[in-house]
C-alpha cells in the first residue's frame, strides 16, 4: 500500500487542521497517511516516529520511509530543518517546492518573456529616493512588504499635487512629503518592500477587487482549475483578502453582474490563462531547480480594458471555507501524491 507523508513543522497533528482531512480522504483513497516533522526522522534505521489516524484519533506509530511527501507547513520553519529535508529530498519525491516571494516569482516570470505583457511593474525599494521616483512616474502605487501573506502590510500611495494620499489597514490620510518620507523610512527599516503601481480593478459599481485563480495537479499529473473566485474590499482599501476584511462570491454571479453576455468568453478566458501560467512556472521550476510544483494561487486584477495583470503567484494557497472546497483540493492533492509514488516506482524498476 502507498504511504504519503505529511510533513509539518509542528509535532502534533491535533494543532493541524487540515490533516484531519488529508487523513480521511487518504483512507477513502486507499492509501496511508504518515504525518511527521523534521526531528522525527531517523536515517540511520530509515524509520520515522509520527502518527496515523485510526479509530477517531491520532496515534504514534514507528514507520518506514514514505513512498512520497506532501510537504506543507512554513517554508521559513521548516527552514530550519534544511538539512534534514534536503536528505529526505534526496531519497524521497516530494510533491512540491516553494516559488518563492512576490519579486522572485516577478523576475523569473519576466526572464521567461511569454507572461510580461500581463506583469505589473515592480522595483524593490531599498530607500526613500528610489521610493519618491517611482511614485513620481507611477502617481499612484502599491507598496507591500517582499514576502507578505493574506495582504497584511500593504499601502496604497497616491499623489495629490503637494499631498499624498496614504491608505494602510483601511484607514485614509494625507500626509506632506516629509511626514511620508519618514513613514516610508519606517517600513523599510522593519522589512524589504516592492513598489508596483496601482491597477484600476474595480466592478462597475467601483468596488476595488481581484481574482483568486486556484489550480492544482490531478491525478494525471495534469493542471486543473480547482476553483476561481473574486474578492472585494468593502472599505476604502484596496486589500480584498478575506483575511483583511474583504469579501467573496462565486465565479459566475459575479460575472453575469458585471457583463452577462461575457460570462462564458470570460469565464473560459480565465480558466485558460490559469492553466498557461501553471503550465509555464511548472516547466521553469523544472529547469531552473529540477523541482515540481504541485499547486499555486494566482492573484490578477482586470483593468478597464479586461486585460489581466498579475498581482503575485502564491504557493500553498488558502481555500475560501465559504466554498466547501477543502476535500476537492485534498483530493486533488492526495490523487497528484500517488501519481508521484507510482511513478518513482515504475523509474525505479526501469533503472
Amino acid at each position: 500500500m502507498i504511504l504519503i507523508g505529511f510533513l509539518h513543522q509542528c509535532r502534533n497533528p491535533r494543532h493541524v487542521v487540515k490533516a484531519y482531512a488529508f487523513a480521511s480522504v487518504a483512507k477513502a483513497e486507499g492509501v496511508e497517511l504518515l504525518y511527521f516533522s523534521p526531528k522525527q526522522v531517523n536515517f540511520k534505521k530509515h524509520t520515522i516516529s509520527g502518527y496515523m489516524y485510526e479509530n477517531g484519533d491520532w496515534h504514534k506509530v514507528e514507520s518506514r520511509f514514505p513512498d512520497v511527501i506532501y510537504n506543507t507547513g512554513s517554508p521559513e520553519k521548516l527552514a530550519n530543518y534544511k538539512e534534514i529535508i534536503e536528505q529526505l529530498q534526496s531519497e524521497i519525491p516530494f510533491t512540491t517546492y516553494s516559488i518563492g516571494n512576490k519579486m522572485s516569482v516577478y523576475k523569473r516570470l519576466k526572464e521567461a518573456g511569454e507572461f510580461t505583457n500581463h506583469l505589473i511593474p515592480s522595483e524593490i525599494i531599498s530607500n526613500t529616493n528610489e521610493f519618491f521616483d517611482f511614485l513620481n512616474m507611477y502617481s499612484k502605487v502599491v507598496f507591500k512588504p517582499q514576502d507578505g501573506h493574506k495582504g497584511e502590510g500593504i499601502i496604497y500611495i497616491e499623489k495629490m499635487g503637494n499631498l499624498y494620499k496614504v491608505n494602510r489597514d483601511k484607514r485614509n490620510k494625507i500626509a506632506n512629503y516629509y511626514e511620508l518620507e519618514n513613514y516610508i523610512s519606517s517600513c523599510l527599516k522593519e522589512e524589504s518592500y516592492l513598489a508596483q503601481p496601482y491597477i484600476n480593478s474595480k466592478t462597475k459599481n467601483g468596488i476595488n477587487f481581484d481574482l483568486r485563480l486556484h489550480v492544482q495537479k490531478n491525478g494525471s499529473g495534469e493542471w486543473v482549475v480547482t476553483t476561481i473566485y473574486p474578492r472585494f474590499s468593502l472599505t476604502d482599501s484596496i486589500v480584498t483578502n478575506i483575511n483583511s476584511g474583504g469579501a467573496t462570491n462565486y465565479l459566475i454571479p459575479f460575472l453575469k453582474q458585471e457583463d452577462p453576455e461575457c460570462t462564458y468568453d470570460m469565464e473560459r478566458y480565465l480558466e485558460v490563462f490559469a492553466l498557461q501560467l501553471a503550465r509555464h512556472l511548472g516547466q521553469l521550476q523544472m529547469e531552473k531547480y529540477n523541482e515540481t510544483l504541485d499547486e499555486i494561487g494566482i492573484d490578477i486584477g482586470l483593468d478597464d480594458m479586461k486585460k489581466i495583470w498579475i498581482y503575485e503567484v502564491n504557493w500553498r494557497p488558502g481555500c475560501p471555507p465559504a466554498f466547501y472546497l477543502e476535500l476537492d483540493v485534498v483530493k486533488n492533492t492526495i490523487h497528484y501524491a500517488i501519481f508521484l509514488a507510482n511513478k518513482n516506482k515504475l523509474n525505479s524498476t526501469s533503472d
